[in-house]
């Protein structure tokens, strides 16, 4: 049992069978202490529990934690490689009991599995306890029957475990191997202690006291936290006194000596063990979701990298080769972790992608590095200007800098090189500063420069805590929002989604002790610094303020769904409309998606109807939604659509859904589109896609707005019942309902012109007024009509009658229509318009109606006014000037 997969399994398993929950690895980006950097000890998973803050359903546990130190605190980037255990990753072997057991059980279960299960020699082990803790003492005593010399008592803190300042704290016994006199060094506690003989493989901290300000108390559940390094364990299992030797390091090593010719011997051995360890690192980083950037985890992850890649460099590669050691790895850890087997392809391009990139600033860097030092010697110092625009010109990073320097014993003038940062962040604030528009926000640009970059932890998190880093009121810094009162908040980590990419902001709500927010909004402002919009409803919001931000999820999962089902609609307006369909624009909120796109003309019901089968098609495959990291270059190449308006650095999540149905992309993706928003986890989340409308926006710009989930069946329901509805009322099946709607349609339209031929004929036969048919106005004869409800487009037609059946004569026809306006026609028959014009006379009657003027012909002409009322006076009008008056 003395491979670490072995050992891994049978700790665990000893563990289980005496009632421990096997609960798996939490994430390296710990959720619950905006503290740390990454997960850097078994028990950080379970802070909350130990706190009191969390109540899980076991209360004993057992996990095998994923652990990484680079960066912060606990950093030990620089160490690894040249020492025999260090790591930047590595796991810790831990049981947990909280409130349970206590010291007894904890040092029965230690003692009983390294000595039975793991069979370790008993003379070959050494315990340490705290100097007051007589209790472990006298267990240890008993279990053991060693001498107390071998029960060492360590006054120190090393002995003492603490969470903080205050809250829970407790003694320590940790067991040490004794690797043999032939390695120099003493027993804990002893002047050579730092020495290699003696090794710790397991430290049990005894939590049984609460720390307060002013004093301890005792903890009424004590509980037990323990850890033990698997990589350490597995050397002693394996008899060898180096890490990297074990079995795990051996497979990693041989996959780099194969890939760069190279043996590990001599100065080479240092830089196979830089790549193996920080392989590993780089790929459960990844597998975690952090993805290099140039802040916050994705910077120590891009350093971890390029560590790696500059090794690679140093034993000859000038090509990509640390992520075909990938397999190796997924190999040798894929069944305890199976997030490796996920995330291989997302691992592995993320890699590549980097090592591209890194080879051409290397290149360069390194070339004007060599010019810069040209005639250097040993303890010469490179001045901070030059490094400053090694970086901020060239991409070539400081650390790197330092690095390839440090083998020439060439050092570098940090204090130069800050300087010269900044100078360049005052210069850039003050561009800010005058920039129009742009200043209303400047304060942001001066918190992101004070406090960096929001991490965002959202993608794989919806309930994350953080650190208040700044607050704002009417736009000025505070350092509190008091109960009641509105303003801003940025957090060092965050998981809500700032506004951006058509995507709307995440809302939900804060938490801490004795403070509760609601988040209304949140929005990216500058770069990458994401504000919230809060109201406290409770107590004082502060800066520093530890906070448990929980973001609404049935909200978030709807916007999900919405987005993720633009992309599909994306991709079936293109294959039903033609490739020259283009985003112009999107909206995704939790209500609805609107996706307005390049089309000429409406879209017919066939259409719509295509692209709703075709969007739900790809629903049904419930494919996983895939997402990787690329270069912008690569990625557009390789076919994925940049959304309109969207700004793109060098590299760019890449969202793939779906497998190809038109038959032309065997073995591709439905749809590959460039996206920073949040997206389901498989297409069959989305649930349903309904297109609910589509129209004109633009000049060749349409836009379709469609529901999903819920939603969209709620909206189908309704139609339905509309349907039914409608079925009842015209006594038919609701599939006959077109057709009886058809043929009332149909019928409606007879009767309308029945009707209006009615009213025609009405009109000249009288009319409603009851006027004569014929009279004489001086020495014209005059029909004249006032009518209601006829079509003004007819008056025309009827005139045009009423001149034939005249001969003679001058026709005038007034229609009272909607909203009491009047439309009026005069016709004079072509005898008298010499006489007499048609425009004069309807332009009189227009007046009398309150209008203006009229238009036509001198035998025929129109006109209207807003009165009806005054008809008759229009009449007198005209019958006036006919009869000379």
């Amino acid at each position: 049992m003395s491979g670490v997969n072995e050992i891994r399994s049978t700790f665990l398993d000893y563990f289980k069978k005496h009632g421990h929950e096997v609960v798996p690895s939490s994430s390296l980006v710990p959720r619950n202490d905006p503290t740390l950097m990454f997960t850097n000890a078994g028990m950080v998973p379970f802070k909350n529990v130990f706190t009191c803050l969390e109540k899980r359903d076991y209360v004993r546990a057992t996990s095998s934690q994923k652990c990484v130190r680079a960066g912060g605190k606990h950093n030990d980037l620089d160490n690894v490689g040249y020492t025999a255990r260090h790591h930047t990753f590595f796991e810790m072997l831990g049981n947990f009991s909280f409130g349970d057991y206590f010291k007894e059980q904890a040092i029965e279960h230690a003692w009983n599995l390294l000595t039975k299960e793991f069979c370790l020699p008993k003379e070959k082990l050494v315990i340490t306890v705290f100097s007051e803790d007589d209790e472990a003492f006298s267990l240890w005593k008993k279990l053991t029957g060693f001498a107390d010399e071998k029960i060492i008592r360590i006054p120190t803190s090393d002995n003492f475990w603490s969470m903080g300042d205050t809250g829970p704290c407790g003694p320590c016994s940790e067991i040490f191997f004794d690797h043999g006199e032939h390695i120099w060094g003493g027993p804990p506690g002893s002047p050579e202690e730092d020495g290699d003989r003696f090794i710790e493989i397991w430290n049990l901290v005894f939590m049984q006291y609460e720390q307060t300000a002013t004093e301890r108390l005792n903890l009424p559940r004590p509980s037990i936290d323990t850890g033990m390094g698997l990589e350490r364990f597995a050397a002693l299992m394996q008899g060898v006194h180096d890490n990297y030797d074990i079995d795990l390091f051996r497979a990693l090593i041989a996959a780099s000596e194969n890939l760069t010719g190279v043996e590990a011997e001599g100065k080479a051995r240092a830089s196979h063990r830089v790549i193996a360890d920080h392989l590993r690192s780089t790929a459960f980083l990844i597998a975690d979701g952090v993805l290099p950037s140039n802040e916050g985890r994705g910077y120590v992850l891009r350093r971890i990298m390029r560590r790696a890649m500059r090794h690679a460099n140093l034993l000859g590669a000038r090509d990509p080769i640390i992520y075909k050691m990938l397999p190796v790895l997924v190999r040798e850890m894929g069944r305890a972790f199976p997030e490796l087997l996920r995330a291989e392809k997302l691992i592995e391009e993320t890699i590549q992608l980097e090592e591209k990139r890194f080879i051409k600033t290397l290149e360069r860097g390194l070339s004007l590095l060599d010019t810069a030092v040209d005639g250097f010697g040993e303890g010469d110092e490179l001045d901070g200007e030059t490094a400053f625009k090694l970086y901020d010109t060239y991409g070539f990073p400081l650390d790197l800098t330092q690095d390839a320097l440090r083998a020439k014993k060439i050092s570098v003038d940090t204090d130069g090189f800050n300087s010269a940062m900044e100078r360049q962040k005052a210069e850039a604030r003050a561009a800010w500063s005058g920039s129009g528009d742009a200043a209303t926000d400047s304060i942001w640009f001066a918190i992101k420069d004070k406090v960096g970059s929001t991490e965002f932890l959202g993608y794989e998190s919806e309930r994350v805590e953080g650190v208040v880093s700044a607050l704002v009121v009417e736009g000025a810094e505070v350092t509190q929002i008091t109960e009641g009162a509105n303003g801003f908040m940025v957090v060092n980590q965050t998981p809500f989604y700032g506004e951006s990419g058509g995507q709307v902001g995440d809302t939900g709500v804060l938490l801490a002790d004795g403070v509760e927010a609601r988040i209304t909004n949140t929005q990216k402002k500058t770069d990458g610094v994401f504000v919230h919009s809060v109201e406290v409803v409770k107590g004082t919001l502060a800066v520093d303020l530890a906070v448990e931000l929980v973001v609404d999820g049935v909200r978030r999962a709807a916007i999900r769904s919405n987005h993720s089902a633009t992309h599909l609609l994306h991709e079936a307006l293109r294959e039903t409309l033609g490739e020259h369909v283009a985003q112009k624009g999107s909206l995704v909120t939790s209500e609805r998606l609107r996706f307005d796109f390049s089309h000429p003309k409406p879209l017919s019901d066939e259409d719509i109807s295509g692209i709703e089968h075709l969007t739900n098609q790809v629903v049904l495959q419930n494919t996983a939604v895939e997402t990787r990291l690329m270069a912008v270059d690569d990625a557009i190449e390789s076919g994925a659509m940049a959304l309109f308006g969207e700004k793109y650095g060098d590299e760019v999540r890449v969202v793939t859904m779906g497998d190809d149905l038109s038959g032309n992309k065997p073995g591709k993706a439905y749809s590959v589109e460039l996206c920073g928003g949040t997206h389901v986890t498989r297409t069959g989340d989305i649930g349903l896609v309904a297109v609910v409308s589509e129209g004109a926006v633009a000049a060749g710009v349409r836009r379709v707005e469609a529901l999903t989930g819920n939603a969209a069946r709620a909206y189908l329901a309704e139609q339905d019942a509309h349907m039914k509805a409608a079925a009842s009322l015209l006594k038919v099946a609701s599939a006959d309902v077109p057709a009886r709607v058809s043929a009332l349609l149909d019928e409606r339209k007879k009767l309308e012109r029945e009707l209006a031929e009615a009213k025609k004929k009405m009109a000249m036969s009288g009319g409603a007024q009851g006027e004569q048919p014929v009279t004489e106005a001086g020495r014209f004869k005059l029909m004249a009509r006032v009518t209601e409800g006829l079509n003004p487009k007819d008056l025309k037609g009827l005139a045009d009658e009423a001149k034939t059946s005249l001969g003679s004569g001058v026709v005038v026809l007034i229609n009272s229509g909607e909203e009491g306006k009047a439309a009026i026609v005069v016709g004079v028959t072509k005898d008298l318009v010499g006489d007499v014009s048609a425009v004069d006379l309807v332009r009189l009657g227009s007046e009398a109606l309150g209008g203006r003027g009229g238009g036509g012909r001198p035998d025929m002409a129109q006109a209207g006014g807003p009165d009806a009322s005054k008809a008759p006076a229009a009449l007198e009008a005209i019958t006036s000037f006919l009869s000379g008056k």
